[in-house]
C-alpha cells in the first residue's frame, strides 16, 4: 500500500517546493519507489513535449522521474482555463477524475507519494477544487508549511485551517520554514504554545538561507529573457547582492559586496570598463558576480571589446535601467534543476534538520 503526504502551505513563497524536494530525498532512503505529483499546475512549461507544471518538471529532472511526468502533472491551468470552468466548458467532476486517476496510477507504482499543493489553501477554488478538497479527494494526510515569524504565521495559519478542518483532512504538522537562526528557538516556542490548544504540532524546517533565497545568473538571464554572455561557466553562480551603478565609478566599486550583480546603463562606459578590468583580480572577482547592462543606446565599440575580453558575465537588455532593476529586485528566486549547489544544500540540510521530524510525523 502506498503511503502519501500532502504538502499544504499558508501562501506562496513559503518554501513548499523545497520541502517537497526534501521529503522525496528522505523518503528515497526508506522506500524503494518514491513518486511525486502536483495535482493542479498553475505555472506551466513544455517538458518532453508535454505541457506540465514547472515544479513537476523540476522534481522529475532531479530524481529521474521523467517517464511519469504526465501523471505527475495531471491538470495544468493555462491562460483561459479558469474561464472554461466558469463557463461550463470544463467541469469540476472532470478535473477530479483527472487528478484522482493520475494519483491512483502513481500509487500502483510507488511505496510513498509526495503530493504538492499550490499556494494557500484556497487556490483552486475557482474550479471547485481548493487544496484542502484535493487532499481529501486523494485521502492524504497533510503538513502545512508556513514562513518564518510569529504573529504573521498565526494569522496565516488561522486563515487556512478552516478549509482543511471542513474537509476532514488529517493535518499532521505545522512546519515553520525560513526561520531566522538567532530567533529560531523563541519563534518555535511561541508557535508551539499558540497551537497547542488546537492539538496541532509545530516543528522547525530550514533557517533562512541566502543561498536558497537568491537567484543564479542563469535564473536572472531567464527572467530578463536575454542571453548570458561572457564566462558561461559562471552561469550557476549565486547573486547575493544587487547594486545600481548610478554613483561615480569609485563609489560603486567601493560599495561592492560579495557576489554583487551590478546594474548599469549602456552609456556608463567608464564604469563598464572599470568593472571589466577589475574582474581579472581575484579579490574583486569574489565581489563581481556579473553585469546587467540596460539601455537603448549601444555600448561603444572599444568598451564592448574590453567587456567581452574580460570574461565578466553580462546580460544586455534594451530597456530602461529602472525597469531592469525593478524586474530583478521584485523577483522571488525559484530553484531550477541546474542549481546544483542549491539542490545539494537542500538534500544535506534535509538530512540534518528534517530527518527526525519526517520519520516521526510524515514518512
Amino acid at each position: 500500500m502506498c503511503r502519501k503526504i500532502f504538502i499544504a502551505a499558508t501562501g506562496q513563497h513559503t518554501g513548499k517546493t523545497t520541502i517537497s524536494l526534501s521529503l522525496v530525498h528522505l523518503a528515497r532512503q526508506k522506500y524503494a519507489r518514491v513518486g511525486f505529483i502536483k495535482p493542479i499546475g498553475p505555472k506551466c512549461q513544455t517538458f518532453n513535449n508535454i505541457v506540465v507544471d514547472k515544479d513537476a518538471a523540476l522534481l522529475a529532472r532531479i530524481f529521474g522521474l521523467e517517464e511519469d511526468i504526465a501523471l505527475m502533472s495531471p491538470l495544468v491551468l493555462s491562460r483561459g482555463s479558469t474561464k472554461e470552468f466558469l463557463d461550463g466548458v470544463r467541469s469540476r467532476e472532470e478535473a477530479e477524475e483527472c487528478i484522482a486517476s493520475a494519483c491512483r496510477e502513481l500509487e500502483k507504482k510507488c511505496d510513498f507519494l509526495v503530493i504538492e499543493g499550490s499556494g494557500h489553501g484556497g487556490v483552486g477554488s475557482v474550479i471547485g477544487l481548493n487544496n484542502a478538497r484535493i487532499a481529501a479527494l486523494l485521502d492524504a494526510p497533510a503538513v502545512m508549511v508556513a514562513g518564518g515569524g510569529i504573529g504573521s504565521v498565526i494569522d496565516s495559519v488561522e486563515l487556512n485551517l478552516p478549509l482543511y478542518e471542513r474537509e476532514g483532512v488529517d493535518l499532521r504538522l505545522l512546519l515553520i520554514n525560513k526561520l531566522l537562526p538567532e530567533k529560531r528557538g523563541e519563534a518555535l516556542g511561541y508557535l508551539q504554545r499558540a497551537f497547542a490548544p488546537r492539538g496541532l504540532g509545530v516543528a522547525g524546517a530550514f533557517d533562512y538561507s541566502p543561498v536558497l533565497a537568491n537567484p543564479t545568473l542563469a535564473h536572472i538571464s531567464r527572467l530578463l529573457a536575454q542571453p548570458l554572455q561572457g564566462d558561461l561557466s559562471q552561469r550557476n553562480r549565486i547573486v547575493h547582492h544587487i547594486q545600481l551603478g548610478a554613483a561615480s565609478s569609485q563609489k560603486v566599486i567601493d560599495g561592492l559586496l560579495p557576489s554583487t550583480l551590478l546594474v548599469t546603463t549602456s552609456s556608463r562606459d567608464e564604469l563598464i570598463v572599470t568593472v571589466s578590468s577589475l574582474y581579472h583580480i581575484p579579490a574583486y572577482r569574489e565581489k563581481i558576480a556579473g553585469l546587467v547592462i540596460p539601455g537603448n543606446a549601444p555600448v561603444s565599440e572599444i568598451t564592448g571589446q574590453i567587456l567581452r575580453e574580460s570574461g565578466v558575465p553580462f546580460i544586455r537588455i534594451p530597456v530602461r535601467t529602472a525597469e531592469a532593476f525593478s524586474a530583478i529586485t521584485d523577483h522571488v528566486s525559484k530553484i531550477s534543476a541546474d542549481d546544483t549547489e542549491k539542490i545539494d544544500l537542500i538534500k544535506s540540510s534535509a538530512e540534518s534538520v528534517l530527518a527526525d521530524v519526517a520519520r516521526e510525523h510524515l514518512l
